[in-house]
C-alpha cells in the first residue's frame, strides 16, 4: 500500500509517520491490494488534530475525518471508521476489494446489508449558470446539494454546503 502524509499548518512528527505506516498497512492491508493508495492529511485546527484518511482501491475511494487531541486516536479513530463502512457494506464492496478481505477479517457475525431504497425519483431541466449563481440558487431552495450546468465548461457539476459553513464544487475529470 502506497501511504502519503501531508500537513496543513502543522510539521508531521516522525515518530508519527512511523506509528501510522504499520498501522495503516496491517488494519486495513487484509481489505486492499498492494496497489491501493492511502492518503493521510492532518491539521491543527483549534487545539485538535483533524486527521483525514482517504484510501482510493479499484476505482473506489474510501474516506473517514477524525478530530481529537491526539494524532495517535484520531488515525486509530479514522482506520475503525473506514473498516465499519467497509463491514456495513460488505456486500456491495466485497467485489472490488482483495479476494481474502472477508476471510478472516470479521469474527464477529456481520450485520444485514442495508438496502438502499429510492423513494423519489425527481427530473428537472438544468441550465448553463456560474459557480455563484448556482450556490444562490441552493440556498434560496434550502437546500444542501444543488446540481448544474457550468456555463464556463458545459460539465455538469453540483455545489454544496459543507460542515464547516463553506461551500464546495463536484468537477467531473475528464483527464
Amino acid at each position: 500500500m502506497n501511504i502519503t502524509f501531508t500537513a496543513k499548518k502543522m510539521q508531521i512528527p516522525q515518530n508519527f509517520t512511523e506509528y501510522a505506516q504499520p498501522r495503516i498497512e496491517t488494519r486495513l492491508g487484509k481489505f486492499f491490494g498492494e496497489d491501493a493508495a492511502a492518503k493521510v492529511v492532518m491539521a491543527e485546527v483549534k487545539n485538535q488534530i483533524v486527521l483525514e484518511l482517504t484510501v482510493k482501491y479499484n476505482s473506489m475511494i474510501y474516506r473517514s475525518e477524525r478530530s481529537a487531541e491526539d494524532k495517535y486516536v484520531a488515525l486509530d479513530d479514522a482506520i475503525d471508521k473506514i473498516i465499519r463502512m467497509i463491514r456495513k457494506n460488505k456486500t456491495r464492496v466485497e467485489k472490488r476489494l482483495k479476494d481474502t478481505a472477508f476471510k478472516e477479517a470479521f469474527a464477529e457475525p456481520v450485520e444485514e446489508a442495508i438496502d438502499y431504497e429510492i423513494i423519489k425519483d425527481k427530473k428537472f431541466k438544468l441550465r448553463p449558470m456560474d459557480v455563484e449563481e448556482a450556490i444562490l440558487q441552493m440556498n434560496l431552495l434550502s437546500h444542501e446539494f444543488f446540481m448544474f450546468q457550468n456555463a464556463e465548461t458545459g460539465d455538469i457539476n453540483v455545489v454544496y454546503k459543507r460542515d464547516n459553513g463553506g461551500y464546495a464544487l463536484l468537477e467531473p475529470d475528464n483527464t
